[in-house]
């Protein structure tokens, strides 16, 4: 097992590594005499027994919550249904709430924390790549609404990230490759030295080479921990975290909750924010050529769906980054170096939609 620390107004450790599930000493500093497991319909046959017997020789009592499964359901009308078998089970302010699987049981579940008797603890416990490498860390929650993705949320941080790379075994390839595009963005944004590693070793990620897995996960944690040390409610350098997220939430909104993967969006979002970012005279063809090739060999979309230029913008504009009626984009300068753009041309902009959407 691997252990890092997130230090902001809370601290909380970040554990890594197989086998995790079954470690109760991992969860009983944070738990009571209750717990409530929020999964889903996917990832409750496969992990919420497990669990259980490990809270169960704590003495502790689980309260099963178990969402329907994908992006469509990351709604106001299934945040409501946590409350209500909150409210059955007569939940109280201690009681913490474990969210167990993907990025949608996190959020909501984080959410529904955050919120619930205004405030009561959670554990994060990931158990896809993006979640782990992810939305599980950094104390992000919340809803969709049909205007727009993550539009309605908190800040709201986790007692601990408990990441078992064990449940990656029961992943489907398509999920895998979701995940990788966030291990890229890392690369990407701030740390030239992991793309490169990625270059080199992506095979094996796409194999689920376990060594070469957790040390991804570990970097990837690695590199968002540092970036919300310094601006943990997004209000400046944090941003960079939402490379591609900007036409990539455009993508998943417009295509229909759940049609694109999330981290699919985001692949194709990369590259339209990478084409943007050689047409304000950053990048060069290499640099381009790299990127896709790297997402390509992940097995994800390098083409954005041709929703309309109009339809973009109109989404868009619903972007959390967005100040003064302004997109602020995310762009890199180089490899390994994310900007954040408020003054972007929109013929640019439209002109990247209009070249690279098919």
């Amino acid at each position: 097992m691997q252990t890092l620390n997130v230090n902001l107004n809370v601290t909380y450790p970040i554990h890594i590594g197989p086998g995790l599930l079954d470690h109760e000493a991992l969860f009983a500093p944070y738990l009571t005499d209750r717990a409530v497991i929020v999964t889903n319909t996917k990832v409750a046959p496969l992990y919420l027994k497990q669990l259980s017997a490990t809270l169960k020789r704590l003495h502790i009592q689980c309260v099963p919550v178990i969402l329907p499964d994908g992006e469509a359901y990351k709604t106001a009308e299934t945040l409501n249904n946590i409350y209500t078998q909150l409210l059955e089970n007569h939940i109280e302010r201690k009681t913490a709430i474990l969210a167990l699987g993907g990025g949608v049981v996190g959020d909501m579940a984080g959410y529904a924390a955050a919120t619930y008797l205004r405030g009561i603890p959670f554990i994060q416990i990931p158990t896809t790549l993006l979640a782990q490498v992810d939305s599980s860390v950094g104390g992000k929650t919340g809803i969709n609404h049909a205007l727009g993705k993550n539009m309605i949320g908190a800040f709201y941080q986790p007692l601990a990230v408990i990441a078992d790379t064990n449940t990656l075994n029961t992943l489907n390839d398509r999920e895998l490759s979701a995940g990788l595009a966030e291990v890229i963005k890392y690369g990407l944004i701030r740390d030239l030295p992991f793309f490169e590693w990625l270059e080199n070793n992506l095979d094996q990620l796409l194999s689920r080479s376990p060594n070469e897995l957790i040390y991804a996960i570990r970097r990837s944690c690695e590199n968002k921990v540092k970036v919300v040390s310094e601006d943990e409610k997004e209000k400046s350098i944090r941003a960079i975290l939402n490379l591609g997220h900007t036409f990539g939430h455009a993508i998943e909104n417009g295509m229909g909750y759940g049609t694109w993967l999330h981290g699919e969006a985001v692949a194709a979002g990369t590259i339209l924010a990478a084409e943007l970012s050689k047409f304000m005279g950053w990048l060069n063809d290499n640099d381009i050529n790299r990127i896709t090739r790297l997402f390509q060999r992940a097995e994800l979309p390098i083409i954005a769906p041709a929703l309309g230029v109009s339809r973009y913008l109109d989404l868009m504009s619903l972007d959390k980054k967005v100040e003064n009626g302004k997109i602020r984009f995310i762009l890199l300068k180089n490899l390994g170096q994310a900007i954040i753009v408020d003054n972007v041309a929109q013929h640019l902009v439209e002109s990247v939609l209009e070249t690279y959407t098919r």
